[in-house]
């Protein structure tokens, strides 16, 4: 059996943690740092730094027996073997493994011995013996287990304290490496030279030369006469989508811009980048059907394109803006679609839970293959026509707070 609390010295514990936090929080994206509210930074680093010392669960121990050959000379001399047994005492424990191997600022060299099962956590005293009685066999055990105790207790001091101190030393080191950062922003910005231009820059962020006019297929006509609808072809549509996953782009290297803007706001940014490329056709904020959509792109007069804008406010915001955005829409509205920004410390699970929630939505009929990381389609159903199938693509971004 290993004696325990012999491995690391409370004061290097102490040292490993405070450097592997400040080493973290160094190697961090440097716009991600600057742009992440620091007590929420603050709060993960302290979740993942926290020592949580050990408890021994008593009530749940477990024994084994065999018999065994026990050395009576305990190694003084050649051995002999007599008829004997062997204990194993299972005590399961909650919290840090690594923590029996630290040593407590308050301790003794008479330290206590179990084998510790990482994968399983439990530790197991091992007694092998002739001829013990009862009372002394029980006196071992606890006698161990209160040493182990004792060592416990002294280490949730020691922890306590390192533990009420975390959230200090992150925000120190936050706020020096964001001041390092703030520093170079500003003597970068201060260099009188024109930023160079990035070799994607005009096919991100620039109308084409000619502006493209979206041409709408018209549905074949039925037995029964009627005025066809413009019908949005998938090309247009992927480009529309595209053009607002490039304005997101302006976003993340121009985060500053940003920060304090309302969801109206954002959205005319969208408006002027499509009105860029589709002639005046995109409009914001206007009376369709049952209610206001956010983006509309009509052609001779019809909608082609819906979209409806919104920060994220969780699951059931999102199934209201889908039901929002299916009232807006038309028999003949096909191509639709939810722009969500959200300003939540952890976007991979904004972008689970979009996925999990529109994929339970009544209407939806099934899951297309994803677009990217960040924007999602899926087959719908139109709300008054079940045999009436749309493409409903939900997309999100990250900006800044």
């Amino acid at each position: 059996m290993e004696r325990l609390f012999s491995e690391t010295s409370w004061s290097d514990v102490e040292q490993r943690v405070r450097k592997g936090l400040e080493s973290e929080v160094n190697a961090w994206d440097g716009n991600k740092l600057l742009d992440t509210p620091i007590d929420d930074l603050c709060k993960d680093f302290v979740d993942k730094y926290r020592i949580v010392i050990p408890v021994l669960n008593r009530n749940k121990i477990k024994k084994d027996y065999e018999n065994t050959q026990v050395d009576i000379t305990n190694g003084q001399n050649d051995p002999i073997y007599v008829n004997g047994f062997r204990i194993e005492i299972t005590v399961p424990f909650t919290g840090n493994t690594s923590a029996f191997g630290y040593q407590p600022t308050a301790s003794t060299l008479n330290r206590p011995r179990a084998h510790i099962n990482h994968n399983k956590k439990h530790l197991l005293l091992v007694i092998i013996g002739t001829n013990l009685e009862e009372d002394v066999l029980l006196q071992r055990i606890d006698s161990t287990l209160n040493k182990i105790d004792n060592y416990l207790t002294n280490l949730c001091e020691d922890a306590a304290k390192l533990n009420s101190e975390l959230d200090s030393i992150a925000r120190q080191c936050i706020e020096v490496r964001c001041s390092e950062l703030e520093k170079n922003r500003k003597l970068f910005d201060s260099l009188p030279f024109k930023l160079k231009e990035r070799d994607d820059s005009s096919k991100t962020y620039t109308a084409p030369e000619v502006r493209q006019r979206i041409t709408p297929t018209q549905p074949q006509a039925s037995s029964q006469p009627y005025q066809s609808e413009p019908i949005l072809d998938e090309s247009n549509y992927e480009h529309i989508l595209g053009v607002i996953e490039n304005m997101t782009r302006v976003m993340e290297y121009s985060p500053s811009a940003f920060v304090k803007m309302p969801e109206e706001v954002l959205r005319w940014h969208f408006l002027v980048q499509l009105n860029g490329h589709y002639e005046g056709q995109a409009s914001g904020e206007t009376f369709n059907r049952d209610g206001k959509t956010d983006i509309l792109i009509k052609s001779g007069g019809k909608n082609i394109f819906i979209a409806e804008c919104k920060f994220w406010r969780g699951p059931k915001k999102l199934t209201e803006t889908i039901n929002q955005l299916l009232g807006y829409t038309s028999w003949h509205d096909t191509k639709v679609a939810v722009i969500i920004f959200s300003r939540n410390k952890v976007f991979t699970r904004v972008l689970d839970s979009i996925k999990s929630t529109t994929k339970e939505h009544p209407n939806c009929e099934r899951e297309l293959e994803p677009r990217s990381e960040t924007s999602f389609p899926f087959i719908f159903s139109h709300r008054n026509d079940p045999n009436r199938e749309m493409i409903l693509t939900v997309m999100a971004f990250d900006v800044p707070k």
